[in-house]
């Protein structure tokens, strides 16, 4: 296959055409800031508030409790932080879990230095968080939880309605980082019970660079960034209105294919399981079958390295990924892997393939091929693999 294979979804989706053509004209054409007050600032301002109520809508918000920001960690800081500034007098606790993305985990680590407690949840064999070990670990001054929505490696969606349940009985702020949720899975945060929730719109063909933190109405959290009166004075600085204006409409088409869109792709994400898991022996996949988001497949293979298996699929013209984009330069195992329960050599074999509504069978079936001849090739290169038929031919010569 000559074309350029992309089955790194989970990382960056293409910013859609029709989100560029909506956004060019406030490059070009509505240029003036929309905090200004001549009339000529009103086209812009108009459009950054219909893209507003338009990402409200489409978690069951209101328009004023959709607070812009540069993208899904800025707003996960936002969350931490100004949860925990905000709420220190009644306690210094925070819930999260050992699978959170790097800008919650750091984000945590960061105010435990500053005095703060943090307990991080264990996850079962799939990476799902129990609801029950939420309450468990609730004390006194226990001020936030907050738990991911869908992982971005392995793909599990959270019990979030539950643990938003557990929160809310005992009156405890409850945050979901809904990065890779959001136009992916419904959302509802009034049905969830969810305070704080965080997006981005680069995961969903919109541009790079923008997010929203919805703050429940109420909630006394101060502001995140000083030096202007934007965003109701709660996060100063010019407002990107082209990117906003192209969240919005990514969000928009989202929405609108939601229901096609997820079922095409839980059908092909389901193919490629089957295929990879049938076809490669010493195969896992990482994360529940079936709760797991529809264009997610992370798999491990026993006796080789993750980064090789990437470097020669990338050769062959195909983009995928080890788990986080955020942690692609680092040579330990992921974080999530080792959360689950899977041994360092089992964890650096990983692999993550995340489909888009545009991925073709034909692709998955020439990439399937591929990883085949690849994981084959680089078994038999392997010391340990050479040691595992070995033991295992032994064995069975005994039986």
């Amino acid at each position: 296959m000559d074309k350029l294979i992309y089955l790194d979804n989970a990382a960056t989706t293409q910013t859609a055409p029709e989100v560029l053509d909506a956004m060019i004209p406030y490059f070009t054409e509505y240029y003036g800031n929309p905090s200004a007050v001549y009339s000529f600032a009103g086209e812009a301002k108009k459009a950054v508030e219909n893209a507003r109520r338009t990402l409200a809508a489409g978690i069951g918000a209101k328009p004023e409790e959709i607070y812009f920001t540069g993208g899904g960690s800025e707003s996960d800081n936002w969350a931490l932080k100004a949860s925990a500034e905000a709420y220190a007098a009644k306690g210094k606790h925070i819930i999260t879990t050992k699978i959170e993305h790097h800008a919650i985990l750091h984000t945590a680590e960061y105010l435990e230095k500053s005095g703060f407690e943090v307990t991080y949840l264990e996850v079962d064999e799939n990476g799902f968080v129990s609801p029950e070990a939420v309450e468990a670990a609730i004390r006194p001054g226990t001020i936030l939880i907050s738990v991911m929505m869908a992982n971005n490696e392995i793909g599990t969606v959270e019990p979030v309605r539950e643990i938003g349940a557990v929160a809310r009985k005992h009156g405890i702020l409850f945050h979901t980082d809904a990065v890779q949720a959001f136009g992916h899975l419904p959302i509802d945060v009034e049905a969830m019970n969810i305070d704080l929730l965080s997006a981005s719109a680069h995961k969903l063909n919109g541009p790079k660079g923008v997010g929203f933190l919805y703050i429940r109405q109420g909630l006394k959290l101060r502001a995140f960034l000083h030096g202007g009166a934007q965003e109701r004075r709660r996060r100063a600085g010019t407002h990107n209105t082209p990117g906003i204006v192209g969240f919005g409409k990514a969000a928009e088409m989202a929405l609108q294919s939601m229901e096609r869109r997820t079922a095409y792709e839980t059908e092909l994400r389901d193919y490629l399981i089957g295929r990879v898991l049938t076809e490669i022996p010493y195969t896992r996949l990482n994360g529940d079958r079936e709760k797991r988001l529809p264009g997610n497949a992370s798999f491990c293979f026993r006796f080789i390295e993750g980064e090789s298996l990437l470097i020669l699929l990338d050769q062959s013209g195909i983009c995928a990924s080890s788990g986080s984009a955020c942690t692609s330069g680092s040579l330990d195992p992921s974080h999530v892997l080792l959360a689950i329960g899977l041994p360092h050599e089992t964890a650096h074999g990983s692999l993550r393939i995340s489909l888009s509504g545009k991925t073709t069978r034909e692709e998955i079936d020439f990439t399937v091929d591929r990883i085949k001849e690849i994981v084959e090739r680089l078994r038999n290169m392997s010391p340990l693999y050479e040691d595992f038929v070995k033991k295992s031919a032994g064995e069975n010569r005994e039986v």
